[in-house]
């Protein structure tokens, strides 16, 4: 290509030109064949005459030593008209392309080595820590914008009173915690506690998440561990947060890797460097995770992780907290009421309570409300928890009334069990994938459950299914999802709780989070024999409920009518009118086993 360019100057001037040889030309002039010639430099224009033949059509042009004295003499001598022409603006332009073709051949260089400097420079990056080191721009979440976890707020603000006066614990001999693993359910605000900490330390906080270690290629994870803890001492006193810690710090031995696998690596590098670093050298290690069954033993052990901090769903004080933080930029109606809002959540998380509070204010906004009202905030609860209603789906009118004494069922068997949670709402508005939903809260929050709460439970599945029977004398598929947990529940019932009478308090079968690999090679730790038995006693528990639902619906059949007529009217009931067509069977039995 550069040589291509160092002929664009003669290229220009001779495209409407034919070549010659030299020795043609000369031939041409001993034959007085040429009519006339122009010669510049080492270039010779030449127009021949008619006498040439095919040579007469056009112009011709050639190079040669047109500067010798033979070459003048031999064109004076034939006579022949020729002209001497200075060099033109094209021959400037042809100097000037050697400069060019030196410029370009440079910038070429240049471009390649750059290239080349950069492939460099992120090969020898490609093992640096991806931790982002917050500033104090970042730092906007304080432990005021955490609620519903006081307990742990605790623990993490003595953290951060260690960072500030370090000699307070020290002097005593004390030695604050190397690490600090914060567990529990997913949106309980373990992130956002970490982020809280980062704010009020007043110290570099590198947060990084555990699946930036982990690479396709051998050796990086483990570099990037080192560099981590590298800038962690380098920045001392500081925090280093990893989130999802359990992406890295799962059981070793676990992949099809064996002791070659790069996790593996990663999380040996990451125990050593635990380990490296002192009590007292002003680098404490938080992470965070929902599941700590599958992590590495050696990673939770004293010396590491010295702290753990669960962060458990809010109870109804700390649902309110959580209510009050999120509803703090929310312009709300005066008639809204934060404590009834937090009864009617139990079981939320702090990211459900956020989600149900932009919700509301959403829904708010849709209707051109100048505030946010507490049918808002029932509205958005019911879509959270139920799903969004499908009133454009068309239900046939049999299915419509099968859906109401569905939904009635469970709600007068409910309404009847002494035991059982209180029904908040039935609706036979669609609402995702249900044609029909009966929603149920405790009274308080549950910590734990009785045999006879667990078996008021499965008769309240029951009775969906035991309705259709009653008035249609026929089954669905209706009842899938009751059974289902009905059958989750009876056979927790049988093989962990230990609340079988045949049985006894003996535990057959954990209920941990299923991690393929501690638990693809555990073998059944109990015979045949007594896994007959254990379906036997749920079978028990299933048929005793349905019988005790049956039995509940036949001697309430009037008022199971009148609930699933007015359902069809109304298509939803909240509490006080269904307690109010229900009020002749209020709490009248105990869950006593067989019907």
């Amino acid at each position: 290509m550069l040589f291509a360019f160092m002929f664009v100057g003669d290229g220009l001037s001779m495209l409407q030109r034919k070549p010659k040889q030299f020795s043609e030309i000369l031939e041409a002039i001993e034959n007085n064949q040429i009519d006339s010639m122009t010669i510049q430099g080492q270039h010779i224009d030449v127009k021949f005459n008619s006498s040439a033949g095919e040579n007469a059509n056009g112009r011709f042009y050639s190079v040669g030593p047109t500067q010798s004295d033979h070459f003048v003499e031999l064109l004076d001598k034939n006579g022949i008209p020729h002209t001497y022409k200075v060099e033109s603006e094209g021959g400037l332009f042809q100097s000037i392309i050697p400069i060019m073709c030196l410029v370009l051949t440079g910038f070429l260089i240049f471009f390649v080595i750059r290239q080349l400097q950069g492939a460099s420079g992120k090969a020898m990056s490609f093992g640096k820590s991806r931790a982002r080191m917050m500033d104090e721009k970042d730092k906007k979440i304080t432990f005021e914008d955490v609620a519903g976890a006081e307990e742990a707020k605790e623990d993490l603000v003595e953290i951060v009173d260690f960072l500030k006066d370090t000699r307070k614990y020290q002097r005593l001999g004390g030695r604050i915690p190397k690490g600090v693993l914060m567990v529990g359910p997913p949106g309980t605000g373990k992130t956002l506690l970490a982020k809280a900490v980062a704010g009020e330390a007043g110290v570099p906080f590198f947060s990084i998440s555990g699946s930036d270690f982990v690479e396709m290629f051998v050796g990086v994870g483990a570099s990037r561990v080192r560099d981590l803890f590298e800038q962690g001492k380098d920045n001392a006193p500081c925090i280093i947060f990893i989130d999802e810690i359990d992406a890295v710090g799962r059981h070793r031995g676990a992949g099809m890797g064996g002791g070659h696998d790069e996790r593996e690596q990663t999380l040996n590098q990451l125990l050593v460097e635990m380990d490296g670093f002192e009590a007292n050298s002003g680098i404490i290690l938080i992470a965070a995770t929902n599941r700590p069954d599958v992590l590495d033993p050696a990673l939770l052990r004293p010396g590491r992780f010295d702290r753990r901090v669960h962060v458990g769903k809010p109870d109804l004080n700390g649902r309110e907290a959580i209510l009050g933080v999120h509803t703090q930029k929310i312009l709300m109606s005066e008639e809204v009421k934060l404590r009834q809002v937090a009864q009617g959540t139990p079981g939320f998380s702090g990211a459900d309570l956020a989600n149900l509070v932009n919700e509301a204010a959403l829904m708010a906004a849709r209707k051109d409300k100048e505030s946010v009202e507490m049918e808002d905030f029932e509205e958005a609860k019911d879509k959270v928890s139920m799903g969004a209603q499908r009133r454009s789906m068309i239900i046939p009118e049999k299915e419509r009334k099968r859906t109401a004494y569905h939904e009635a069922g469970h709600a007068l068997v409910a309404r009847a069990l002494t035991e059982s949670d209180q029904v908040h709402k039935v609706t036979i508005i669609p609402r995702g994938q249900a044609l029909g939903v009966t929603q149920m809260f405790p009274a308080e929050d549950q910590l734990g459950a009785t045999s006879t709460q667990l078996q008021t439970k499965l008769a309240v599945f029951m009775g969906g299914r035991a309705a259709e029977e009653l008035i249609f004398d026929e089954i669905t598929t209706g009842a899938h999802n009751d059974i289902q947990q009905a059958t989750r529940i009876a056979r927790a019932m049988v093989t962990e709780y230990g609340m079988s009478e045949e049985l006894g308090p003996i535990n057959f079968g954990g209920s941990g989070e299923v991690f393929v690999g501690r638990d693809y090679s555990k073998v059944r730790a109990h015979s045949e024999q007594t896994s007959q038995v254990i379906d036997k006693e749920v079978h028990s528990l299933i048929n005793n409920a349905y019988s005790k639902a049956m039995d509940i619906l036949k001697t309430n059949i009037e008022v199971l009518h009148t609930v699933a007529n007015t359902l069809l009217e109304k298509e939803t009931l909240n509490k006080e009118e269904f307690e109010g067509l229900s009020i002749g069977i209020a709490a009248s039995y105990t869950y006593l086993g067989k019907a």
